[in-house]
């Protein structure tokens, strides 16, 4: 009968939102993890060990913590392989990764000086260029000034 212990079908209670961060679905991947991003930044708290969402939770940050890893090189992976959460690993790799922004700025602009076309084709020199520009605006987001709350006072002189 349905319902019944051991026959596989769950309580109502034990049901997990499809737009959970817990619920993970058999063909979840890590470029589909934008409801995930709660284990990551650590919005999505982790329950009591004794709550029902305890262990869909410890399952879903297993497995971005997981993603996570594995997109790593290996001497980074290394380093974070005690950490208990995938949030204690993404505050690990903003700390560590911060601080490197500004030498590998000035890197970047060094190697974007550098860059001569030295008779190739332009195509080619432009995609040097680009790859350098791209990686340095990761490096160094563009600032936006915005003005607020301006008056204007005319004069005339």
């Amino acid at each position: 009968m349905t319902g019944e212990k051991g026959d596989g079908s769950k309580k109502d209670g034990d049901v997990i939102d499809a737009n959970s961060p817990f619920y993970i679905h058999p063909s979840d991947y890590p470029k589909q993890m934008q409801n995930k991003i709660g284990l990551v930044d650590g919005s999505a708290k982790k329950s009591e060990s004794t709550a029902p969402a305890y262990m869909a939770w410890m399952r879903a940050d297993a497995m971005v913590k997981g993603w996570m890893i594995t997109a790593m090189e290996k001497d980074i992976r290394t380093s974070v392989r005690y950490a208990n959460t995938s949030s204690a690993i993404w505050k690990d790799l903003e700390e560590r990764f911060e601080k490197e922004g500004e030498p590998h700025a000035y890197e970047l602009k060094q190697s974007l000086n550098a860059t001569i076309q030295d008779g190739s084709f332009v195509s080619s020199y432009y995609t040097k260029l680009k790859v350098v520009w791209d990686e340095m605006q990761l490096v160094l987001p563009m600032l936006v000034a915005r003005v607020t709350n301006v008056t204007v006072n005319w004069e005339k002189y």
